[in-house]
């Protein structure tokens, strides 16, 4: 990668590190080129690249077919196949930094969120797979409680379908009791990175807002990920969190800049890793920049805001509800573990 281009700086001049949000190995292999050091994947992305390689792992995908699983557990065979292609690939990362970096995130059923009891055995299972594995768990009630399971038992985890700071709070101090529960039994606690779906917020507020007439802009709009993200990582700094920030699902330039500096994890999809190689942005840190209290009043006639921005916005039994909740592990589960379950 050129040395002149912004995310370039961003790797050499900020504490902000990045991972590459795809599943394809030809993308991998460019955003690998690029600097990243881990890879988000879910079912959607794992789908994706199960498709696109049925010709190269036909030999391995006809050996899956025949087995005559069970839906559920043919789209885990089928996700082993990508995301352990993958930790193959970042296997070298994952040992030259002893174990900081070269996670792949496996992400379990997302029909399984409130399943306590079929989310731990497949996490297990998960890590498993691949010593860089990071098992990818809903941040829900059941899915905290399985996470402080993981943590303790060695684990690495990554909590995802989070958008809030309440989330990232339960996520991190759910972390910390997974630390203590290992360090009393002796064992290495697993890692745990804390998911901001910050696109993912911003896309539903603005439906909110349309919906009910709130008058809130689309300058607006487009700060409210933004002012969460920043919330959450000043109170991570405060608490002194084990647990990593991981900022996902980007939907401009802005996602990064103005988060640039912050000792946090980016996921960036190979679209938005074309944007910061080929246009400039500008080069300072901006992540201690707070968003104006004017914008976050005008947010908060927003109750749906409000639950998003505030520590104690939601209790952890009200996160499966919350709207952008429902929406991702609808389309997670619609348009990616059950398309890996109906492949023939």
């Amino acid at each position: 990668m050129p040395d002149n281009t912004y995310l370039n700086w961003v790797l050499q001049h900020t504490s902000t590190a990045w991972w590459h949000d795809s599943a394809d190995l030809v993308e991998l292999q460019r955003g690998l080129e690029r600097g990243a050091v881990g890879v988000t994947t879910n079912p959607y992305l794992s789908n994706l690249a199960v498709a696109k390689n049925r010709g190269a792992w036909a030999g391995e995908i006809e050996g899956i077919l025949a087995r005559g699983l069970k839906p559920e557990e043919k789209a885990e065979a089928l996700m082993q196949l990508a995301v352990t292609r993958v930790a193959e690939k970042l296997r070298p990362e994952f040992e030259a930094s002893g174990g900081r970096n070269g996670y792949v995130c496996a992400q379990v059923n997302p029909a399984r969120a409130g399943d306590r009891e079929a989310m731990l055995p497949m996490a297990r299972r998960f890590h498993d797979w691949a010593p860089n594995i990071a098992v990818k768990l809903p941040a829900t009630a059941a899915g905290l409680d399985v996470l402080e399971d993981c943590v303790a038992e060695g684990t690495t985890v990554t909590a995802t379908v989070s958008f809030t700071v309440p989330q990232v709070i339960a996520i991190a101090e759910r972390c910390r009791r997974g630390r203590e529960r290992a360090q009393a039994s002796g064992l290495e606690p697993g890692k745990c990175f804390a998911v901001i779906m910050i696109g993912r917020l911003d896309d539903y507020l603005r439906e909110v807002a349309q919906d009910t007439a709130a008058g809130v802009s689309e300058e607006d709009i487009r700060q409210a990920g933004l002012a969460v993200t920043k919330r959450a990582y000043a109170l991570y700094r405060e608490r002194k969190y084990e647990a990593v920030l991981l900022v996902a699902a980007l939907r401009g330039g802005y996602h990064l800049t103005e988060l640039a500096g912050a000792d946090l994890i980016m996921s960036i999809a190979p679209p938005y890793q074309e944007l910061f190689v080929t246009h400039d942005f500008p080069r300072e840190e901006r992540i201690d920049r707070p968003v104006p209290p004017e914008v976050i009043g005008r947010l908060s006639k927003l109750p749906e805001f409000v639950r998003a921005y505030e520590p104690e916005g939601m209790r952890p039994q009200e996160f499966v509800a919350y709207g952008v909740t429902q929406r991702t592990l609808g389309q997670f589960s619609e348009a990616g573990w059950r398309l890996l379950e109906a492949i023939q």
